[in-house]
């Protein structure tokens, strides 16, 4: 079968499209036959070894893919690699079956970054009715969900952050109130200036660096910070006292905690697919690259030249 392989770490030139054995699934895996593999920001870390979670070499990347099982049941699962791949084998406890009329592109996009975007709001930030959220990268794969999940689960105002006019664009046209360029050189008070100068309640933040630090400031008393990702490369370290003066909190988030939890996944999946089928969200999706293609898609990935749901085509 024809897969993507490292076989050393670093930059999208180390990405090979090579033939493999198939794989094996155990008894408690499914060998899906895959249509598409998702590509998410976090498999850039995988590809330089920055990773939460480290993996040996040589590596099949792809966390996360579409396809049919040996039944022939259309399903998406989430498995820790491999799925830059004509087949992938899955954890049956991370296959879900796809419901008839959801297409490939929005079922991917609900299956990693819909559940980071629902457990942003529900574990994590435990939003509250009538509160405010920023969403930073709003137009990105979880942003742009985020964006639309927030009024439904409770928010009163939404601002979102995107890099360029048209992806601020478009964080409105699915639902936000503001939208602010993360490169304004005082983002705290461009953030401040879209909630009419009060702060904000809470903060889903993926990038890390200055960006987490000028939306901290801008939370309000007992506000919470959620960080999700730290796309930047650049980490951060708070003192305590800075959290204790305005009764702040920071709390990190990460899917691949909830492996293992099927509860976690399952049911707000369904919710999800639900909420899709009703019109209620629309998961944005993107380009779909050929896997011939794949350094392209990092590349792109890394310079921010995409929004929404990123897919490879095995086929191609």
């Amino acid at each position: 079968m024809r897969a993507v392989q490292i076989e050393e770490f670093g930059g999208p030139e180390v990405l090979r499209v090579v033939d493999l054995p198939a794989p094996r699934p155990a008894d408690d895996e499914v060998l899906v036959n895959v249509r598409r593999a998702g590509l998410n920001f976090a498999d850039t870390h995988q590809r330089e070894n920055s990773y939460l979670a480290k993996y040996d070499l040589p590596l099949v990347l792809g966390g996360e893919v579409a396809g049919t099982d040996a039944g022939g049941r259309r399903v998406v699962s989430l498995l820790r690699s491999g799925g830059y791949a004509e087949q992938a084998v899955a954890p049956r406890a991370t296959t879900f079956a796809v419901p008839n009329g959801l297409d490939d592109g929005p079922a991917l996009a609900l299956l990693i970054q819909g559940l980071t975007a629902w457990h942003l709001y529900r574990t994590a930030a435990k939003l509250a009715p009538g509160e405010t959220v920023v969403v930073i990268s709003g137009a990105g794969g979880v942003g742009s969900l985020a964006v639309q999940l927030a009024k439904p689960f409770g928010a009163s105002r939404v601002i979102a952050t995107a890099s360029s006019e048209h992806k601020r664009a478009l964080t409105l046209e699915l639902g936000a109130d503001a939208a602010v360029d993360p490169a304004a050189e005082d983002l705290t008070a461009a953030i401040l200036e879209a909630n009419d100068g009060r702060p904000v309640d809470v903060v889903l933040e993926m990038s890390g660096g200055r960006i987490f630090d000028a939306t901290m400031e801008a939370l309000a008393p007992f506000g919470r910070m959620v960080a999700y990702g730290i796309a930047s490369r650049e980490q951060n370290e708070l003192r305590t006292g800075r959290l204790m003066r305005k009764s702040r909190a920071v709390v990190g988030f990460w899917l691949m905690d909830c492996l293992g939890r099927r509860e976690m996944m399952e049911e707000p999946l369904a919710e999800l697919f639900d909420r899709t089928a009703r019109g209620e969200i629309t998961p944005q999706v993107g380009e779909t690259y050929p896997m011939s293609e794949v350094r392209r898609a990092h590349e792109d990935l890394v310079a921010r030249r995409t929004s929404g749901k990123l897919m490879l085509d095995p086929s191609r």
